[in-house]
């Protein structure tokens, strides 16, 4: 990895092909080629004003697989006349990171800049991403990473503070379709001149089932032009284009920010008593591989987090819906998380319970850890019974109503109320009876 090397030109190794994938061949070489992401670079907005003002900032570009952040760091690089190097966090490390800031000293000595693209630079862990910083402070290089995480969680902090964060959204299927037209008719980098044509529908399905990313919807294209000329056919149909696309892409990582994202999206259509949307999201996940019992865990979650004693019959449904999972294994055990968060959905909700223990942890933080009252206290010794253990003690069971008007918190916590149920589902049951429980210390209290 040298930067005194020739350095190809912007045209150099594209016309033809040579064997090279159609994604490739039709990236685009300007800003006027490039599809999509116009609320950066459109007409005076942030991220066209910094390439045409040729601002060295160094930048970080966020955003799912496909929407043409290595492109956009190739054009910035061609539109500064910088040197790029592309480098990647999965297949570098430390060694290579010197090696290629001692190049990019020596070329800035003698006038040249440099243009450092890393390719998946979340996977960089701290030390490495701290080797660039000093380099980056100087600017010895301009560092453009790019990022499918989030960055406020994966980058350096200090690193970070020193790059603009640009956030890249996923194409829309009109981006796409003007990507796929244009590979589809360009005679020098696309299939134009291969003489395969596309029935009404078929570009709009690869579109559609790309899910906003242009490289998969480009190798879409090319597999279904293959398979028509095998066909003799030279025509892409919308049962050829289904053929080559097999399955739909989600975007999907069990392990970032997408992950947390759609549970999200789940739990609170759920909480919203939304079923249809529940089962849309609890699809996105399971179609894209989630672990099924996370999915199960956090089923479970909802019923006593969102539901609890409104529906406490919920709990039992979705322990029965884990266990199903377990036993069935997919896609049978699917359906049961399915009926599970159609339930859920469905039930009274309430997060009485949830905000109750959310209000006791509050206090045992804030107040001191008091001895048991001892009308409390058992007293198997004849010890304990001399030092008070258990005197006072009210047995409810001999009480009218099993109810007996006896303190049972701290005296420092003395009347405190926690649990204060709403008026949904069985919760209303319990509020009488709450009530019914008052009314009766109270009177006892009269007496």
């Amino acid at each position: 990895m040298n930067l005194f090397a020739e350095m190809p030109g912007p045209e150099e190794g594209r016309k033809g092909g040579g064997g090279r994938p159609l994604a490739d061949r039709m990236r685009p070489r300007t800003l006027d080629e490039f599809q999509g992401q116009q609320h950066l670079l459109g007409p005076g907005r942030p991220l066209r004003v910094q390439i045409e003002k040729d601002d060295a900032a160094s930048m970080i570009f966020w955003g799912p697989p496909g929407v043409g952040k290595t492109t956009l760091a190739k054009i910035i690089a061609e539109t500064t006349h910088a040197s790029f190097i592309e480098f990647s966090a999965v297949l570098s490390g430390i060694k290579e990171i010197k090696q290629v800031m001692a190049d990019a000293e020596k070329a800035s000595a003698y006038g040249s800049r440099t243009i450092l693209f890393v390719d998946e630079i979340h996977r960089f862990n701290r030390a490495q991403q701290d080797a660039f910083l000093p380099y980056v402070e100087r600017g010895t290089i301009r560092l453009i990473g790019a990022t499918t995480e989030n960055p406020s969680f994966e980058i350096n902090a200090a690193l970070l503070s020193r790059c603009r964060v640009y956030t890249l959204q996923a194409l829309t299927d009109a981006d796409l379709m003007t990507l796929l037209h244009r590979a589809a008719t360009d005679a020098e980098r696309g299939l134009g001149a291969t003489g395969v044509s596309f029935d009404e529908g078929a570009l709009e399905l690869i579109a559609s089932y790309s899910s906003g990313d242009a490289r998969n919807a480009l190798n879409a294209l090319e597999v279904a032009a293959k398979l028509a000329l095998s066909h003799d056919g030279r025509r892409v149909t919308r049962e050829v284009a289904g053929e080559a696309l097999q399955q739909r892409v989600l975007l999907y990582d069990k392990g970032g920010e997408e992950h947390y994202n759609l549970i999200s999206a789940l739990h609170k259509s759920v909480r919203n008593s939304d079923p249809d949307a529940a089962l849309y999201w609890l699809g996105r996940m399971l179609e894209a591989g989630e672990d099924r019992m996370y999915v199960a865990r956090r089923v479970v979650r909802m019923a006593v987090e969102d539901i609890g004693l409104a529906a406490p019959e919920a709990l039992n449904l979705t322990l029965s819906a884990r266990d199903a999972v377990d036993f069935l294994g997919m896609p049978e055990g699917d359906l049961a998380l399915a009926q599970a968060v159609v339930y859920l959905a469905l039930a009274p909700k309430s997060n009485a319970v949830y905000t109750a223990y959310g209000a006791v942890l509050g206090d045992i933080e804030a107040t001191r850890a008091e001895p048991v009252p001892l009308h409390l206290r058992n007293a198997p010794t004849k010890l304990m019974r001399e030092l008070d253990y258990g005197k006072g003690y009210q047995y409810a069971h001999d009480e009218e109503g099993r109810v007996a008007d006896m303190e049972c918190l701290p005296p420092s916590l003395k009347g405190r109320s926690y649990y204060h149920p709403t008026g949904e589902g069985r919760e209303k049951l319990l509020r009488e009876r709450m009530e019914e429980i008052r009314r009766m210390k109270a009177a006892k209290r009269g007496k």
